[in-house]
């Protein structure tokens, strides 16, 4: 078994043990947050990659022309609507997609999960090189100022970010910064109590609430 296989049976352990019992509910919140959130943010003809795309919950539930989804996973494909190209790779290596493609990155809870700053800004390349002029990169997740110790809880993470560091990173990569918010959602879904939808919804109308119980980062660049 070479290292990418490895890595890849790795994470199918890891998403399996963690996400398994909870895919319906998640997918159920992602409904939420893509059709009342999200939604805004793509156009309804626009070519979106789900940067580390896990269950495929935001792929699968957003509204758009034309989906991929890029995963080391293997087992991220069996979860894909029909409608979803997948990619299978390491996403810091060149992405087997053709330049300025793309409409949206978008990319949830997966930046930590890289190896380290040389991977995040090798990948940041390939997202700019796919974007087309004008397109946007999306990137949501745990913020290490308002999570604290509690972030390394996860075998997986490895690359801690604030809001405030992503999105110095992606002006250096030639993205201006649209929206930084510190405090988006609240840190994780797995292991905790699931809630009603209606209070999911309620949720994202009312920023008042973020920052009490937010602690994702939400970052929107535009090339």
């Amino acid at each position: 078994m070479n290292v990418s296989q490895h890595q890849s049976a790795e994470l199918e352990q890891i998403y399996s043990n963690r996400f398994d019992e909870h895919i319906a509910y998640r997918n159920q919140v992602w409904k939420v947050l893509a059709a009342s959130f999200f939604s805004k943010l793509v156009a309804a003809d626009a070519c979106v990659l789900d940067l580390g795309c896990g269950y495929g919950e935001f792929i699968n539930n957003i509204h758009c022309g034309k989906k991929y989804a890029m995963d080391l996973n293997h087992r991220a494909a069996t979860t894909l609507a029909p409608n979803v190209h997948f990619i299978e790779q390491d996403c810091s290596q060149p992405w087997r997609l053709p330049d300025a493609c793309l409409d949206v990155v978008f990319t949830s809870n997966f930046f930590e999960h890289l190896p380290s700053k040389t991977s995040l800004a090798e990948t940041l390349d390939q997202a700019r090189r796919c974007i087309k002029a004008g397109g946007l990169i999306v990137a949501l997740g745990p913020n290490v100022r308002y999570v604290g110790g509690a972030y390394w809880d996860f075998w997986d993470h490895h690359l801690p970010l604030t809001n405030d560091a992503l999105a110095e990173v992606l002006r250096l990569h030639g993205f201006r910064i649209e929206s930084s918010i510190p405090r988006f959602l609240p840190y994780t879904m797995v292991n905790r109590r699931a809630v009603p939808m209606t209070l999911v919804s309620l949720y994202l109308k009312l920023p008042f609430l973020w920052r009490i119980l937010g602690k994702q980062f939400l970052v929107v660049g535009r090339k």
